[in-house]
């Protein structure tokens, strides 16, 4: 596996790159899984593709505290990132993974991974909702995927020295929750992993064998992203 640390100057690009690479697998551009490690410089809010922008981010708030709304090209619900939350993503080769073109299975699959990462580092992590990791039944990772083809895109966040009462102000109560939330709100609900960023750096680079660095990676078509989708009102205001 390719391991590719690398985090752009903005936003919009770091959104894009990772909608790139899974492109990229799928030209034959790019072949081998990929595992992509980067973090915010500042805060932004990420919506699910479908989601509606105004029921699930507080855009008063938002636009208050200068937090950037933008859309991922991969569904489930909104996030809020930035220093202090370390941010994943992979892509993997459906070839010989069939069973991963399975939802429920891409999840258990990928969140197996990243258990299998972070339990010698903190006792007590776990794999709750659809596709949540939590410690101590509170939510520090989120994660969603994109499928296309021959190629997968799963990717995620990791807290652990995030400014939380961020995300209770820039975002609403989510329209879908799992039952381990217990209606609670976001003060309750999530909370920063006990490890450094050097720590699940190791952790994630160790357990997906990413021993052969990326090189060469898609400027062009992240460039085009950009342009075509993440710096555009047309699709982080679409719904």
């Amino acid at each position: 596996m390719y391991l590719f640390d690398l985090t752009l100057p903005t936003p919009e690009e770091n959104l894009a790159l990772d909608e790139a690479l899974l492109e990229a697998n799928e030209a034959g551009e790019l072949v081998g899984d990929v595992l992509r490690l980067w973090e915010p410089t500042g805060p932004l809010a990420v919506i699910g593709r479908a989601s509606r922008i105004a029921e699930e981010a507080n855009l008063p708030a938002c636009a208050e505290r200068g937090v950037p709304v933008f859309r991922r090209t991969s569904g489930g619900a909104a996030i809020v990132a930035g220093p202090g939350c370390l941010m994943y993503a992979v892509t993997l080769s459906l070839a010989n993974r069939e069973h991963l073109r399975a939802i429920d299975l891409c999840h258990q699959y990928v969140m197996e991974k990243m258990l299998a990462a972070l339990s010698p580092y903190v006792e007590g992590v776990a794999f709750q909702g659809t596709c949540d990791l939590t410690w101590n039944n509170r939510k520090f990772s989120g994660n969603s995927l994109r499928v296309k083809r021959d190629h997968v895109l799963y990717h995620g966040t990791l807290l652990y020295d995030f400014p939380l009462e961020l995300i209770a102000d820039c975002l609403r109560h989510p329209p879908r929750t799992p039952d381990y939330r217990e209606q609670r709100d976001h003060t309750q609900f999530v909370t920063n992993l006990p490890i450094s960023r050097e720590q699940l750096k190791a952790a994630l680079i160790e357990t997906w064998g990413a021993d052969q660095p990326l090189t060469e990676w898609p400027q062009q078509r992240t460039a085009d992203l950009v342009a075509e989708r993440y710096a555009t009102d047309e699709w982080n205001q679409m719904r």
